[in-house]
């Protein structure tokens, strides 16, 4: 009588085989699943694309119509007197306007949408019943936040460079290979903001969200002056100021956006990039914790 033996290595190929059989649908319905997310949002984005554009514009051109305009008209200059202090200023903050409204963008369309989603309408509820996991859905709010914000950086730049009284220029010199590279990676560190906040506050207490984390976040960012004034060397610095703000993520970006868009003295390159994809691999898994607890809660 013949006995047929299989050994150990074959029995474990065509286990493993099997599993890769049975994991592509799987994977493929993920990856499906994920494009039907994307394409609902960017839909629903189409829909609605004047009520972004203006959402997009409103505070950016009211601060440059304010601090560029208005002021040097009124003789009230900002950044010193004269044309040459006000153009200085309105080099520093161009590229903070660009970085808040990249950050609002996040905490918009992200934060507050999930609020909404997780409260009244419980809108969320249909989207975790995609065949795909939970995280991946998490993720797509994420790529569409992200998607928002480079959207929201091209529109924003050429209004706020051209929206100032006549004598303060902005002086943009722009560096192709940083904005192709630091955008993305900002407006993806800023919607995994925006993820964290709308699974960390219940919706009636997005009025708190505002008070302590985003008003903070704005006024010590860096968008109306530059990191490196703030330097114990300057007279009237700042050194435990310029050390605090460290821990502010968008004051990588907004330094990221003057390396991007001017030739002003910024923060190294080599100490914002890995930083800001520090805070953004953070903020994204604590984002999808949090995510799959309100969930499964």
């Amino acid at each position: 009588m013949a006995v047929t033996t299989t050994s150990k290595a074959e029995t474990a190929s065509g286990t493993d085989h099997s599993i890769s059989v049975h994991l592509r649908p799987v994977v493929a319905a993920s990856y499906t699943a994920l494009g039907a997310l994307l394409l609902r949002d960017l839909l629903v984005l189409w829909k609605d694309k004047w009520i972004f554009v203006l959402r997009t514009l409103v505070q950016p051109f009211l601060l440059c119509f304010v601090f560029l305009y208005v002021f040097p008209k009124i003789g009230q200059g900002i950044g010193g007197r004269g044309s040459a202090a006000e153009s200085a200023f309105a080099t520093i903050l161009v590229p903070g306007v660009v970085g808040i409204s990249i950050m609002f963008q996040g905490v918009q369309s992200i934060a507050l949408n999930m609020a909404q989603e997780f409260g009244f309408t419980r809108e969320i509820e249909d989207r975790v019943q995609a065949p795909c996991p939970i995280w991946l859905v998490a993720v797509a709010k994420v790529l569409s936040g992200a998607a928002q914000g480079v959207l929201s950086a091209a529109i924003v730049l050429p209004i706020a460079s051209v929206v100032h009284a006549p004598g303060v220029h902005a002086h943009l010199d722009l560096r192709w290979w940083i904005v192709l590279t630091l955008v993305p990676l900002a407006c993806i560190a800023m919607a995994s903001l925006g993820l964290v906040l709308g699974t960390s506050f219940e919706p009636r207490n997005i009025g708190l969200m505002f008070g302590f984390i985003i008003l903070p976040i704005t006024f010590l960012g860096g968008t109306y002056y530059s990191w490196t004034t703030l330097a114990p060397v300057k007279i009237g610095g700042f050194p435990w100021l310029q050390t605090l703000v460290l821990l502010n993520p968008l004051i990588y970006v907004n330094e990221g956006m003057r390396a991007a868009f001017t030739s002003f003295p910024h923060m190294h390159l080599y100490v914002i990039y890995p930083v800001l994809a520090g805070f953004a691999a953070l903020l994204l898994t604590m984002g999808l914790r949090n995510f799959r607890r309100r969930v499964l809660n």
